[in-house]
């Protein structure tokens, strides 16, 4: 491919990077100066992806969003995620015992993203979008991706990250972070209660690969006043136990550590 094309390519991609679930509609100028372009070569880079169907643009405001094509693509993306497949069922299995919400997330980067969600049946509830990105250091399924991770890893992650806190109760100290993790890694499981966001509680276990890798993190989550002490300790072996089957079928042969 000319390097022109390549380089138009990349251009485009930085384009659809400027949408998010915060900023799904987006007018020619405010993605040309996102992207660093001038509004010209911005409205036709999005006028070509509109033709492609990759993006939508709305009759009244004339603003983009993204187009129906991502969502074929987005579903032959979770529908050929293996370590999703094999969780789905089990999943649908914990959310019957618990009523709360299920996910499912997996790591991209120094974030984590949730690739799958059951949402709680109960009035009160805590959503997780599918789609969603979070940093790696807040909240129990983060935490669980991070403690696996190697430790030069984690230390990137600690100062590329400066453990900006999403609320009073993130994990802002690195020293308090790393214990954190060491904990995690010789529990096999992770417990939060407003790191993220302050209301939502929530336990999760790393899912592994047949080498031994961690491929997801699987949470059960709700709102803080149902995730009492009582709660958690009834959901640590659940999770457990179901991360423990879905490692399996992943083709895992070791298993987590389950409390007596």
């Amino acid at each position: 491919m000319p390097s022109e094309q390549v380089h138009t390519l990349k251009r485009a991609v930085e384009l659809l990077d400027c949408f998010t679930l915060e900023r799904p509609e987006l007018g020619v100028r405010e993605i040309a100066r996102m992207a660093g372009l001038s509004s010209s070569t911005a409205g036709r880079l999005l006028a070509a992806l509109k033709d492609a169907g990759i993006l939508f643009q709305n009759p009244a405001t004339h603003a983009y969003m993204i187009g129906p094509k991502v969502l074929i693509w987005a579903g032959i993306y979770t529908n050929t995620l293996d370590v999703r497949t094999k969780a789905l069922g089990h999943m649908h299995e914990l959310q019957d015992i618990t009523q709360e919400t299920i996910s499912l997330y997996v790591r991209d980067g120094d974030d984590r993203v949730c690739v799958e969600r059951l949402e709680s049946p109960l009035n009160v509830r805590i959503v997780a979008r599918i789609g969603r990105r979070l940093p790696l250091y807040a909240g129990s399924a983060g935490k669980v991706l991070m403690a696996f991770l190697p430790a030069e890893h984690q230390e990137e992650i600690i100062h590329s990250s400066s453990l900006a806190p999403l609320t009073p109760h993130t994990i802002s100290d690195p020293d308090a972070l790393r214990k954190e993790l060491a904990h995690i890694c010789q529990t096999g499981y992770a417990v939060s209660r407003g790191e993220w966001l302050m209301d939502a509680s929530g336990v999760a276990a790393p899912v592994f690969d047949y080498n031994g890798e961690v491929v997801a993190a699987i949470t059960i989550s709700g709102p803080g006043q149902r995730f009492t002490d009582e709660a958690f300790e009834r959901y640590i072996p659940m999770i457990l136990t179901v991360a423990n089957k879905i490692s399996a079928e992943m083709g895992y042969r070791g298993v987590h550590p389950l409390p007596k």
